[in-house]
């Protein structure tokens, strides 16, 4: 199943779904499901025209976020046991979903993605900022995922019907870093695979329209899916660092008054020692019970993957 999702496209929805291959080793059928996010345009005509199999709308434009978890709900329903994300602006090349999906079907991966850098001879020319800000998210996630990474922003990706299953989503403007660290959180295999891709897209881009408010949005996703999967490190990370930071102040301030006999100028200090102290304990009972919690979102999502399972049995 080739999912598009689609925001006022209507000059290269067309084209996207015409130039999806119609045979692929391996793959006996291949259908195309475009997700309409509210398009004002002619997008679902051209959509329909051009060949594809299944048109699901959303009356108001809701997200790219929003838009890929129904492509990806209405692929798993239709059976599909691979789903290829790819986008509606001739950005990708749709000739390379062969090239995707290849490691899934070779047994070597569940979830690839396209990597626009890992090939220095086919990067694509882009503007400063767009790249700066790449590189900077990439090294991020790649930390974040304790796997080195060289593209994690791209949106032209291959998942197995299992990661689909998997894949828990709750951010409204994006969806690529929640995804790949959702899938890595979930122990699935994920390998990046080199393609050309156009560097500016054809006519304005719908999720970036802004670098600072992208960056903020999805900075805000990518800590909300840290903060769920790993709460133990997220809370106690943060109270740890004000227990110490308290602690180290608190004992300098303890041998001055040895050495000195005074406090001030520094009594301020010794306030502020007290705050960060408590607040670090604080923050480290809060990282005890969001850990606890955690198991029990575990064992939820293991619930919910078992019902999806049965309910979008082929």
């Amino acid at each position: 199943m080739v999912l598009i999702p689609a925001f006022n496209e209507e000059k290269t929805i067309a084209r996207v779904i015409k130039e999806i291959p119609k045979k692929i080793l391996g793959i006996g059928e291949i259908k195309i499901i475009v997700v309409n996010d509210g398009s004002s345009d002619r997008t679902i005509e051209e959509a329909k025209k051009a060949g594809a199999g299944l048109v699901v709308s959303h009356e108001s434009n809701k997200g790219l976020g929003v838009a890929f978890r129904t492509g990806i709900e209405n692929a798993l329903k239709a059976g599909a046991d691979i789903i290829v994300n790819i986008d509606a602006d001739m950005q990708f090349n749709p000739k390379d979903i062969p090239k995707i999906i290849r490691p899934i079907l070779d047994g070597k991966a569940d979830f690839v993605t396209c990597t626009r850098f890992k090939d220095k001879t086919i990067s694509p020319e882009m503007p400063f900022i767009k790249k700066f800000g790449n590189n900077v998210f990439t090294k991020l996630i790649s930390i974040l995922a304790k796997q080195k990474f060289t593209d994690t922003q791209c949106g032209f990706r291959a998942y197995s019907r299992e990661t689909a299953l998997h894949l828990n989503l709750f951010g409204k403007h994006t969806y690529t870093q929640e995804a790949l660290l959702d899938a890595i959180e979930k122990g699935m295999r994920i390998v990046e695979v080199p393609c050309v891709v156009k560097g500016q897209r054809e006519g304005k881009s719908r999720v970036v329209e802004n670098w600072f408010a992208y960056s903020t949005k999805a900075l805000l996703i990518i800590i909300r899916t840290v903060r769920d999967h790993r709460p133990l490190e997220f809370f106690g990370g943060m109270g740890f660092a004000l227990f110490a930071a308290g602690t180290i102040s608190a004992l300098w301030l303890w041998a001055r008054l040895l050495a000195e006999h005074i406090i001030d100028p520094f009594m301020w200090v010794a306030y502020a020692d007290v705050i960060l102290i408590v607040l670090g304990f604080l923050l480290a009972v809060l990282a005890m019970i969001a850990d606890m919690n955690s198991r029990q979102r575990k064992l939820t999502e293991e619930i919910l993957y078992r019902i999806k399972k049965q309910e979008f049995e082929k």
